[in-house]
């Protein structure tokens, strides 16, 4: 049985709140007061939250406040390679860093930075294929698997969950997100889609494919849509944050108090 929009606005008004901030990587949005300094900071977070919550918020906050000294922008515009030392996390090992800061560190001296380079690939029609072949026109031939795991090839058919996380991040409004991009709306985003989000939305029958894939991306927000055509990914919050505290539930989720 599909969830009825009544239920699914019920979940999102109980977990899009402030109170879940804390304990997600968008709270480093809310750390910084330039706008650079939030979209560099969304971004880098983006690019790092996989694995253990604990584990990468901790390397963040190492990374943006011990390394960058909470100056982000002007960390990357005058980014030395030998400035981060033998910073990694996972996949990412050092190397892959300071090729991803290099990039970023031309992106922000040669043009108005990340916002500049998504609008021009939205423009273009591309979603993240203009933002991926910037990265990857750039990239030296030294970077590792961490590099391309971080900064994942679209054509691939992988579901692009934190660059979609990171999108939602910059454009919507509210008490979670900061919306300080405005050249799309909220109604042009694609949902995250991880594997709480992918298992919650099939018990929750709004959505029937398989894989965890942008093909899914799509139809779950497609079907988003027909409750929200102006703010599909609002149901983002309330999905995730029931995937997570209720791991092994199986009844209707709006069903459960």
């Amino acid at each position: 049985m599909i969830i009825t929009k009544n239920e699914l606005d019920l979940l999102v008004e109980k977990y899009e709140t402030p109170e879940f901030i804390k304990d997600d990587p968008v709270q480093f949005v809310h750390k910084f007061h330039s706008k650079k300094d939030i979209e560099l900071a969304g971004f880098i977070a983006s690019l790092l939250a996989y694995g253990s919550r604990k584990q990468f918020i901790s390397k963040l906050n190492y990374l943006f406040f011990e390394i960058m000294q909470g100056d982000i922008l002007n960390f990357i515009q005058n980014f030395e390679p030998n400035s981060i030392g033998n910073f990694n996390y996972r996949f990412g090992k050092p190397n892959d860093f300071r090729e991803i800061f290099s990039i970023l560190k031309t992106l922000y001296t040669t043009s108005n930075g990340l916002e500049e380079l998504f609008s021009y690939s939205f423009s273009k029609g591309k979603m993240f294929e203009g933002v991926v072949d910037y990265f990857y026109s750039k990239v030296d031939k030294s970077a590792g698997q961490g590099f391309y795991h971080m900064i994942p090839n679209p054509q691939n058919g992988g579901a692009m969950k934190r660059m979609c996380m990171y999108l939602r991040w910059m454009i919507r409004k509210g008490p979670v997100d900061v919306g300080i991009w405005d050249f799309i709306t909220p109604a042009q985003l694609y949902i995250p889609l991880d594997v709480h989000v992918g298992r919650i939305s099939r018990q929750m029958g709004l959505l029937k494919r398989n894989a965890n894939d942008f093909k899914s991306v799509i139809e779950l927000t497609e079907k988003l849509k027909e409750f929200c055509p102006q703010d599909p990914v609002k149901y983002d919050f309330a999905m995730f944050g029931y995937g997570v505290n209720n791991k092994t539930q199986s009844q209707n989720p709006a069903l459960v108090k």
